[in-house]
């Protein structure tokens, strides 16, 4: 894949191979151009214009950047390379404190964002990070990395945009009413949205199935059903229900971690109960939904919620899920076939570090949940899993007017494949990124 420099009516050409737009018709192109990180035209009216450099793609595949709507990178940076699900041993995995200093953070953040371009990801969403981790023992989560986050985003220093959830409460852990009210009127850093969006609040509802800390309808082995875990007012689920009416009433995106199917059915309630409440800034949305039911993800369409899912997590604990759901549970649950059949806004996601941040293997894993579900590893299946972390990412992201596509009037955020990865067959995993580019500018090339 070669470059040359040459004229100056666009400052960059991608050519001379397939091009997923992902655009509403999913056409393909075989040229872009973009100028000033835009994209302004595609196939003949791009190769019409003089361009700065050229890149021949000699026959690869461009597509849209990856988003992971779900994706902790500043406690993946502090930690990497150890992932929870590894083969590190539990004695070598990196505990306590992490980053304490400025320049701990922020190098955490950049060793993130390095990371992230090496495998062609070019958006995130890092959800959860706020006063209520000050005190917490990563030191990844407090109102200091929210500081290094926009120190770093005023020096122009990213290299992925960011959309940033704030948490008033701990991190797989309880918050208060008190807290989150307080929280709440505080407004967030200015910055570029484009860059360092912040649009709405992380709450954490309940636990998760193979900790028997899931909210459920029906009881784990030992009889008990999980609970909430906010805190505050007569009861936690008053207390819960009160936070999604605050969130709401201030028009706020809310993200509520919740994977069984009580929390999940509260948060739709509480929705609802809301009314008429400004438009949020980007679509509330279920984390995880490990358990939501069939008439659960048909109400959350019809209200607007999406889920973002993580199947490679699904595959890695779906053993130890069953010790505590039976297998008659745990074989309906992480219902992906169900989300994108029923049209409710799905992103699929790594959780990293929970699990590696890489994309393809998550694909990979989504293929087997549908494939377990009778659909067929072609095409069309392949270009719906990419669009959930592309296109349909950046309306997680409520960006999908700028970014998420390959259209002109779009940023030109683009990644390179070594071969088409909506040709069935050939798994993700071997798929080879060969370039990253964000905003019109390489920030990885192979080689």
């Amino acid at each position: 894949m070669s470059s040359a420099l040459l004229g100056d009516d666009a400052d960059l050409l991608l050519r001379g191979g397939r091009i997923h737009t992902f655009d509403a018709t999913d056409s393909v192109a075989t040229a872009i151009a973009v100028r000033d990180g835009m994209i302004v035209a595609i196939d003949d009216a791009a190769e019409a214009l003089p361009a700065r450099e050229i890149v021949q793609l000699d026959g690869r595949t461009a597509i849209p950047g990856l988003n992971d709507a779900h994706l902790h990178a500043a406690w993946l940076g502090a930690r990497w390379p150890h992932l929870f699900f590894s083969d590190t041993p539990p004695e070598e995995q990196p505990t306590g404190r992490l980053v304490t200093t400025a320049g701990e953070r922020r190098s955490a953040l950049r060793r993130a964002w390095a990371l992230l371009a090496e495998l062609g990801i070019t958006s995130y969403t890092e959800p959860g990070i706020g006063p209520g981790e000050d005190d917490g023992e990563t030191g990844c989560f407090g109102t200091d990395m929210l500081e290094s986050y926009v120190e770093l985003h005023r020096e122009g220093a990213q290299t992925s945009r960011v959309t940033l959830l704030r948490l008033f409460g701990t991190i797989d852990g309880e918050s208060s009413l008190e807290d989150f009210a307080a929280g709440l009127p505080v407004p967030p850093p200015t910055t570029d949205p484009r860059w360092l969006a912040i649009p709405g609040v992380k709450i954490f509802a309940d636990g998760i199935p193979p900790m028997a800390t899931a909210w459920t309808s029906a009881p784990y082995p030992d009889g008990t059903t999980g609970h909430l875990l906010t805190r505050g007012d007569a009861d936690p689920l008053s207390a819960f229900q009160q936070m999604i009416a605050l969130a709401a009433g201030r028009g706020l995106q809310i993200a509520v971690h919740a994977t069984g199917d009580r929390s999940i059915e509260e948060f739709l309630t509480a929705l609802e109960r809301a009314g008429e409440t400004p438009p949020p800034l980007a679509p509330h949305h279920v984390v995880h939904g490990d358990l939501a039911t069939p008439a659960q993800i048909r109400r959350a369409e019809r209200l607007g919620v999406g889920f973002a899912v993580q199947p490679l997590i699904a595959a890695h604990t779906h053993s130890w899920a069953a010790l505590q759901l039976g297998e008659a549970r745990v074989a309906a649950a992480w219902p992906l076939a169900e989300m994108l059949s029923s049209g409710a806004l799905t992103t699929v996601t790594s959780d990293a570090p929970i699990a590696t941040p890489d994309w393809r293997p998550s694909l990979d894993a989504s293929l087997a949940l549908l494939a377990a579900d009778g659909r067929a590893d072609d095409a069309g299946t392949r270009r719906r899993l990419l669009r959930t972390m592309t296109a349909d990412a950046a309306i997680q992201d409520g960006a999908a007017s700028w970014k998420g596509t390959l259209e002109p009037g779009k940023v030109a955020d683009i990644t390179v494949l070594d071969e088409d990865p909506c040709t069935p067959g050939r798994p993700f995993a071997a798929l080879r990124v060969e370039r990253t580019i964000v905003d019109g500018r390489t920030v990885f090339a192979r080689g």
